[in-house]
């Protein structure tokens, strides 16, 4: 299997933590790609036509796309229920704790974009700080309702994880850590594990 990712993309992170737990880490050939906005990339439009990370390409030729769907295909080939419970209610609960962390990670994204790539003079302001609130309130959910926090790991927390280390990354002055300090412990946590200490993206 080969991977297309970037070591600062969250979303390819989120699947080689879930690799690394799955023990399928040594089954996966990481190929570095890169998508930007405004430029084309026909190579990568092949294989994924949203020019999203990453991508699970099969050893048959079969493309897998979303993070979570690659995670959901791995956990399966290792046997299935590891990362994402495979019945009952805790299943949807995960699922949807994952949802709403997948669409923190876009706005955050999309945050991202508008500062650093979107010419000078044409940036929307109410419309980037309507993303970053949806991101920051997402966080404020999880600080208040922890129970997350402190389930057996699964696919969720991943996302959790790579929220939080996207958001050090780059918004290293957002005050995420003061604003939420359960949170904060729960990274500080997180960070012992050594998938997620291994897969931090490299300084900016």
């Amino acid at each position: 299997m080969k991977l297309t990712f970037s070591p600062a993309s969250p979303f390819a992170r989120k699947v080689r933590i879930a690799a690394i737990e799955l023990g399928l880490i040594d089954k996966i050939e990481f190929v570095p790609a890169t998508v930007v906005p405004g430029q084309p990339n026909d190579e990568y439009s092949q294989i994924n036509p949203v020019k999203k990370l990453p991508a699970l390409i099969l050893d048959n030729g079969d493309v897998v796309l979303d993070s979570y769907v690659i995670v959901e295909y791995l956990d399966e080939l290792a046997g299935g229920g590891k990362l994402i419970p495979a019945s009952g209610p805790t299943r949807w609960k995960v699922k949807s704790d994952h949802s709403l962390l997948q669409g923190m990670l876009d706005s955050m994204l999309l945050c991202r974009y508008e500062r650093m790539v979107r010419p000078q003079g044409l940036q929307w302001q109410a419309w980037s700080d309507d993303h970053w609130n949806r991101a920051w309130n997402g966080m404020a959910r999880f600080e208040k309702h922890p129970d997350m926090l402190s389930r057996p790991f699964d696919v969720a927390q991943i996302g959790l994880v790579c929220v939080l280390g996207y958001a050090d990354f780059r918004f290293p002055d957002c005050g995420w850590r003061k604003a939420y300090p359960k949170l904060d412990a729960f990274h500080q946590k997180m960070l012992e594990r050594p998938s997620v200490k291994i897969s931090v993206p490299p300084a900016a």
